[in-house]
This record gives C-alpha cells, structure tokens and sequence, in this order.
C-alpha cells in the first residue's frame, strides 16, 4: 500500500503555478507602455488574483505614476500566487513593438522564473510570436496614497489637454493652473513673453468626450513643471478624457482612464514659490 502511493504520487503531474493574462486587444498593452517609458526606466508589476498594478517614481522624485489593469478586463486572467516582476520598460516596449496594433497579447511567466514571455497572435492566427525577456530584482518602494476630496476637479478632451500644454511650453518651464467657477487658465511667461489658454466649462455638449466639466469646492491655483505634464499626455493616446484634481500643498493627479480595464494616473508635485528648480 505504502509502495502503491508513492508509485501514483509519481504518475500525477505537478501543477506547476504560473501567471497568464490574455488582451485581445494587444494595443492597448502597447499603449500604456508608451506612456511610461520615458518617464521610467525600469518599474515592477505586481500580479494578484485581482489584476496587474505598477507604482514607481521617476528618479528625480517629482512625479510618480500608478497603473491598475484589473483582472475581469482581460480576456483570460490567470495568477496562481501573488508574484512581481521587475522589468526594464524600454526593452518591454522594444518587445512590444513587434506585435503589430490588432495583435491579440498574451503574457505568461511560471513561479518565480527570471523570465516573462511575450506572445503576439494574430487575429486570423497564421502569425504567432513569443519573445522571452529577462526579469529583474527591482527594489520597490509602495507609497500608501491618501484618499484626497480635492478643492478642483476639472475633466477635460485628451487632446485639447496635450495641445494646451504642448503650446505653453513654448514659452516657459512651469505651467500656472488656475480653476475658478468660471472655468479653467493655463498661464505660462518665459524670455518671448506670455501665454494664457482659459476653457470655460461646455454647459452643453453632444458628446461627452468633448466636454469641459468643473467640480469645485474652492478656487485654487498651483504650477507644475511643462516637462512631466508633457511626459504624463503620451497616455492621451488611451483615453479621449482626462481628470485633473487640485487642492492647495498636495500633488496634482492627472488620470487616463483605460476602457473598461482599468487606469493610469500621475501624481506630480506642485511647484513653490521663490524656490529655483
């Protein structure tokens, strides 16, 4: 009897745990690597049961970036134990580059392996690819982010976010946000002179993309710094919305959110007066 279950016990195939999450739509996953890359240079994912979260600062310590892709947006979602992998985003979007933009995107990795496998299928399945890049041990710091009832909160076009900043930075390093009950300023003066972009909010608007919408408990005016607000509108490309929340002495948070599979929001510091850099 002993004998019999030892000889079973070697014929029944180990589970191995392993991680899997499964996109249909693979660009979405290039896209919000796209947004990241040139803010961080290596960042950990950490997979649960509940989705893929990455928290990381850039090195400068200004700005960090939060990223939530929950597990019920993927087409197949499999984590077995909670693992973390520390990756260099620019080889990821190297790799990710490869799968062509309605390439169904698959990434496994089994039970603390030193790799992560990237598979690109294509939707007729005659071309499937499988790149395997290495991990890496990436001290992680989590910050616990406050929940904030901010004094502004201001949803605005995507787009018309990029431009307003893309336009402004022409003319200095810091961007001044005004929010007032009667809308919305971007300030900016440099050595060519001024810029003033002011929204009033859309009282109404056929399609909600394209609205401008204000919650406000109390004015507030703060300046950040054009360089991160330019880096944190590559993820426009996810979103035709953003949300810019304000309150006095805390970090700006400008959130994309990702169709229906969760989001990315940057939290970037806001800058003081009389102080050089």
């Amino acid at each position: 009897f002993y004998c019999l279950i030892h000889f079973y016990k070697r014929l029944t195939p180990q589970t191995t745990k392993m991680f899997e999450a499964r996109l249909v739509q693979g660009n979405l996953l290039k896209k919000v690597l796209e947004s990241l890359k040139d803010l961080l240079n290596e960042a950990t994912w950490d997979c649960t049961d509940t989705g893929i979260q990455l928290q990381a600062m850039d090195n400068s310590h200004v700005s960090l970036v939060s990223v939530n892709l929950r597990a019920d947006g993927f087409d197949k979602f499999r984590c077995d134990r909670n693992l973390s992998m520390g990756m260099n985003l620019g080889s990821m979007s190297k790799i990710l580059r490869c799968a062509a933009n309605d390439d169904i995107i698959t990434v496994k990795a089994q039970d603390q392996a030193d790799t992560v496998t990237f598979m690109f299928e294509s939707p007729n399945q005659e071309k499937v690819s499988d790149y395997e890049m290495k991990l890496m041990n990436l001290d992680q710091e989590h910050l616990g982010i406050p929940e904030t009832d901010y004094s502004a909160v201001i949803k605005m076009p995507s787009g018309e976010f990029q431009r307003v900043v893309r336009d402004l930075s022409q003319f200095g390093e810091s961007v001044v946000i005004s929010c007032t009950k009667e809308g919305v300023k971007f300030s900016a003066a440099g050595d060519i002179g001024t810029g003033n972009i002011k929204l009033a909010q859309t009282a109404n608007v056929d399609k909600e993309e394209e609205a401008v919408i204000i919650e406000m408990q109390e004015p507030v005016t703060l300046t950040f710094a054009c360089r991160y607000l330019n880096m944190f509108t590559k993820a426009s490309c996810l979103a035709s919305q953003v949300s810019l929340s304000m309150s006095p002495d805390v970090p700006l948070v400008v959130e994309y959110n990702i169709g229906e599979i969760g989001h990315v929001r940057y939290y970037l510091a806001p800058k003081i007066e009389d102080e050089d850099n």
